[in-house]
């Protein structure tokens, strides 16, 4: 249950462990699978200039840079396959970037609120042991649906490159169903690179942030997994 922490309901010294190990693994692993993809990718759309001394084919650096995100890419997938599996093996903080609990009113009073807490329209923020419902649902479209797109768009791009008869084309061709032409889903491919490129921004503001106003550990907590609180009148 993600439980709502009010000022002076915890002891300050307390901890929570709430992030198992396999959790923060794959969130730093996948935070810099992302910068990888993000930045090989941009690239890949915006080749860099042509070398000086010689062809462009003497060096390979856009070979380098494929390969890169190619490799990458295959990172990327296999620890997000491991973190589907630990979402069901894992505690219930381990499943809460799966789901949102669309049916429960009080979710969506609780996700307003922290909105007007966001926009300094409140004075004293409600305390999450886990992700509080506004994280819940930016965590679910940016990160759960969005690397499934990021995924399946990428591979059917890469399987394209391999040929029929691959297994990327063979798993992912059905995304040329959607999408017809390659550029069009090299577009909407380069789209979801900045919809994370702005989510990593907000992500990592957001988390300086309630550690600073809200008084709970939210950074520390992703490397021991522990969250720890402090009375907001300390």
């Amino acid at each position: 249950m993600n439980l709502d922490v009010r000022p002076g309901t915890i002891d300050p010294s307390t901890s929570i462990y709430v992030y198992e190990l396999p959790v923060r693994l794959w969130h730093w692993l996948n935070a810099m699978c992302i910068v990888i993809l993000a930045v090989t990718g941009y690239f890949i759309g915006n080749p860099l200039p042509t070398l000086g001394g010689g062809e462009a084919s003497d060096h390979f650096l856009m070979g380098y840079i494929r390969f890169a995100h190619f490799a990458t890419a295959y990172v990327f997938a296999i620890i997000w396959i491991a973190r589907i599996y630990w979402g069901f093996m894992g505690n219930h903080h381990a499943r809460q970037i799966f789901f949102i609990p669309f049916w429960r009113r009080d979710y969506w009073s609780e996700l307003f609120f922290e909105l007007r807490w966001y926009f300094f329209l409140e004075k004293e923020p409600k305390k999450y042991v886990g992700h509080n419902p506004l994280a819940q649902f930016f965590m679910f479209f940016s990160i759960t649906l969005m690397t499934f797109f990021m995924i399946c768009t990428g591979f059917a791009l890469y399987g394209e490159g391999m040929g029929i008869g691959s297994w990327q084309a063979t798993l992912f061709g059905w995304v040329y169903d959607i999408f017809p032409n390659t550029m069009e889903l090299h577009t909407w491919h380069r789209l979801g690179m900045w919809v994370y490129v702005v989510f990593i921004i907000v992500h990592v503001y957001a988390a300086i942030r309630e550690d600073i106003m809200s008084r709970q550990s939210l950074i520390s907590t992703m490397i021991s997994g522990e969250r720890m609180f402090k009375d907001n009148r300390d």
